[in-house]
């Protein structure tokens, strides 16, 4: 005979929760970051390189086109792939990088070598505040990321004060800022470019909270909200 309360037991205990049943299958991605770091540094050293007069007026067009054929393709699949990795800020910072080069771009491509652009200056002056939103959002993870990106919105309010008409010295300051932005988008990229191969912080990024765990902490770490994150959960 069964033994007293067999049979008995899985009734008691009820059916199984969701979270015993279900699987969450994640596909390895390798970071996008380094990628999207170096195509803004490469084309803020081809914009500088137009506002500075390192090259004659003559070659703004093949400059612009350099910047829509390299940069803009980079910066989109930095960020596309960085949504994959569950990124959201990084894949967001990326993304309006790339569409503000391409609209950019195709601005200075469809006016004059050398002519100012009212609308571009409206334009780049919008994408200013939204570039220190990002900066904010970036700052308490990843403070180099977060600095590039306020050293960008720096940039971009000069050009887009010079582009409404203020005078030649916000135009060089502004490609000032560019060459200094690039050095330091060289260094972010490299770091983190040494970061992921070795799978641990070589130079020093600033990493903080889960930015932080998400390199030294344990598996148990990566997954304790996983269910919370987007494309996970039911709603966005």
């Amino acid at each position: 005979m069964p033994p007293p309360g067999a049979g008995t037991h899985d009734t008691q205990a009820g059916p199984p929760r969701p979270e015993s049943l279900t699987r969450i299958m994640l596909r390895p991605l390798a970071s996008s970051l380094p990628l999207g770091v170096f195509a803004f540094g490469t084309g803020s050293v081809l914009l500088s390189a137009q506002q500075l007069h390192w090259v004659p007026l003559a070659q703004t067009v093949p400059l612009t086109l350099l910047i829509l054929v390299f940069v803009v393709p980079l910066e989109l699949l930095a960020g596309t792939l960085a949504f994959f990795a569950r990124d959201g800020g990084a894949a967001c910072a990326l993304c309006v990088l790339g569409a503000t080069w391409a609209g950019t771009s195709l601005v200075t491509l469809l006016g004059a070598p050398g002519q100012r652009s009212p609308a571009l200056a409206v334009f780049v002056l919008v994408i200013t505040p939204l570039m220190l939103v990002l900066f904010v959002a970036a700052l308490p993870g990843k403070p180099l990321f977060g600095v590039l990106l306020l050293i960008g919105a720096g940039r971009f309010a000069l050009t887009g004060a010079y582009e409404a008409g203020g005078g030649p010295v916000l135009g060089t300051t502004a490609g000032w800022f560019g060459v200094f932005l690039s050095a330091f988008a060289l260094y972010g990229g490299f770091a983190l470019l040494l970061e992921d191969t070795a799978q641990r912080t070589v130079l020093p990024l600033g990493r903080r909270g889960r930015a932080r765990t998400s390199l030294q902490g344990d598996l148990g770490h990566q997954l304790e909200q996983a269910e919370r994150e987007a494309g996970v959960r039911r709603q966005l």
